[in-house]
């Protein structure tokens, strides 16, 4: 089996990526500020460091034996982003080449780069590949970008892959409720209506379940096939106001209880809208997905009905901004 660090492996995506590495016998590495705490298993094949990305030395310490990277460590999300636009420069984007240098010099085997699918910004191309012009919207966004770009003229000894996900919707043990599929469950179970901001936009969506799944083929696939290479992972392109629709429909489903949930539609700022196309990472590395944004709301009100996401109006953890506000890192 492989040693493989997750940088922000003690967040959303990380609380299910890491059990199932574990699950499939990995020696596993987080690497993480734990500035939103960890309830990763207990495992001997666990360590978790609380460090920071932009301490190379601390990384490369926690690197020793490592032969895979998993980068999700970032401050995520936009709104996050502009809370502190220093800080999140200094972790999204200045700390990156320095990642890099830490991989080279303790002789990892294999980097597998977050990066998202909002780096297309607006387009109003039918479908959106990988090669389509890059329009981000926000220094978020741009910063991705930016990312891909350093680690493309990189030259590093090891295999490196960029994939591009999807806004990611479902449970987890560390579940953000600040991503869209997520607001609109939790808006709905908790205060029985749905506010919608424009509704046209478009945007993809991936199941956490099959995120975690698209990292599993990563690490196993063989480097020809990805080596210096691209991947969007985002299978199900949708309307705001078509998830709303679904989010509704299923909610009312699993939790009668609730009644008849309402939508109410305002105008919205937010001007991201695309539809990413996803044939690629089906075509040339066989991987397709198994759940849908369906599947998400129901993981996510059979949570609710388990008392798995108790205060979930209020309590800082769930929302990437109100945490990091209360927090002050720098």
């Amino acid at each position: 089996m492989t040693k493989i660090m997750v940088t922000g492996g003690a967040g959303y995506v990380g609380h299910v990526l890491v059990p199932r590495l574990l699950e499939l016998g990995h020696d596993v590495v987080v690497y993480d500020t734990m500035w939103f705490g960890s309830v990763l298993p207990n495992s001997p094949r666990l360590t978790q460091v609380a460090g920071d990305i932009r301490d190379q030395a601390c990384l490369e310490h926690a690197l020793a034996g490592v032969e895979t990277v998993i980068h999700l460590a970032c401050i995520s999300n936009d709104t996050s982003f502009a809370l502190d636009e220093a800080l999140s420069t200094s972790i999204n984007r200045d700390a990156f080449p320095g990642v890099i240098r830490a991989c080279e010099k303790t002789g990892i085997r294999r980097f597998i780069n977050a990066s998202t699918s909002s780096v297309y910004g607006v387009s109003d191309a039918p479908e959106v590949f990988e090669d389509n012009p890059k329009v981000p919207l926000t220094l978020y966004n741009r910063f991705k970008w930016e990312c891909e770009q350093m680690l493309a003229e990189a030259d590093p000894n090891y295999t490196w892959v960029t994939i591009r996900p999807a806004t990611l919707c479902g449970y987890s043990p560390r579940t953000r409720l600040d991503l869209s599929v997520n607001i609109l469950t939790n808006h709905a179970v908790n205060k029985g209506t749905i506010t919608v901001f424009g509704g046209e936009q478009k945007r993809p969506n991936l199941h956490i379940k099959d995120m975690v799944a698209a990292y599993e083929m990563l690490l196993n696939i063989p480097s020809d096939k990805i080596h210096r290479r691209t991947f969007n992972c985002g299978f199900q392109n949708m309307r705001i106001s078509e998830i709303a629709t679904s989010v509704k429909a299923e909610v009312e489903k699993a939790m009668p209880q609730l009644g008849t949930i309402g939508i109410t539609v305002t105008e919205s700022n937010d001007n991201r809208s695309y539809h990413i196309n996803s044939d690629k990472i089906r075509r040339e590395l066989g991987f397709g997905t198994k759940f849908t944004v369906n599947d998400a709301v129901r993981d996510l009100c059979q949570a609710f009905q388990a008392g798995l996401l108790p205060n979930s109006m209020t309590d800082d953890n769930y929302f990437n901004v109100q945490k990091l506000k209360a927090l002050k890192v720098k």
